[in-house]
C-alpha cells in the first residue's frame, strides 16, 4: 500500500512540470522549424518535444530533492526563483550533454576523444537557441511555482482560474 501511495505521488509531482515543458518545448519546436525551413534543414518532430518535456521534468523533481535548492525561502521571491532557475540550468545542461555526449563515447571509446568530436558536430546557433528559451522557461516556470508556494495552491487557482474561495485578507 505504501508503495502505490509513494508511486502516485510521484506520479502526481512530475505532471505539472512535464506539462508546462511539453507545451514550452513544443513552442522551442515551432521556432526551431520555422528557422530549420529557412536554411533547408531536416524539420524537428514534436516526439522530441514530449521527450524532452519528460526528461526536464525528471531533472527537476530529481534537482528539488537537493538539500540546498530552496536556500532563500525568507526573503523576496526573485532570490529562489533566480537561484532556483540557475540550477536547472545547470542541471539540464548537464544531462543534455551527457545524452549527446554518450553516442560518440559508445562510438570513440575515449570520453576526451568523444567531447572533442561532439564540439565539431554541435550546431551552435541551435545550441544558443534552446539555451535561450530555456532560461525564460526555468525562469517562468520558478516565479510561478516560488509564488504557488508563498499562497498556496488554491489561492493561486483561485486568482488565476477563478475557481474555488480566495482567502479573504
Amino acid at each position: 500500500m505504501k508503495l502505490l501511495k509513494t508511486l502516485k505521488h510521484e506520479f502526481l509531482a512530475v505532471i505539472p512540470p512535464t506539462v508546462f515543458f511539453f507545451l514550452t518545448f513544443c513552442l522551442l519546436v515551432i521556432t526551431q522549424r520555422l528557422i530549420d525551413q529557412e536554411y533547408g534543414i531536416p524539420l524537428v518532430n514534436f516526439g522530441g518535444a514530449l521527450i524532452g518535456a519528460l526528461i526536464v521534468g525528471k531533472v527537476v523533481l530529481l534537482v528539488d530533492n537537493l538539500p540546498f535548492v530552496n536556500r532563500f525561502p525568507d526573503k523576496p521571491l526573485i532570490y529562489n526563483v533566480l537561484w532556483k532557475t540557475g540550477i536547472y540550468l545547470t542541471a539540464t545542461f548537464l544531462v543534455r550533454y551527457a545524452e549527446h555526449l554518450l553516442p560518440f563515447f559508445k562510438q570513440y571509446g575515449h570520453l576526451a576523444e568523444a567531447h572533442r568530436h561532439l564540439l565539431e558536430e554541435v550546431v551552435w546557433p541551435r545550441f544558443w537557441l534552446i539555451q535561450m528559451w530555456l532560461i525564460v522557461l526555468f525562469f517562468v516556470y520558478c516565479a510561478l511555482r516560488e509564488l504557488i508556494r508563498v499562497i498556496g495552491k488554491r489561492e493561486f487557482v483561485a486568482l488565476f482560474l477563478g475557481q474555488g474561495k480566495r482567502a479573504q485578507p
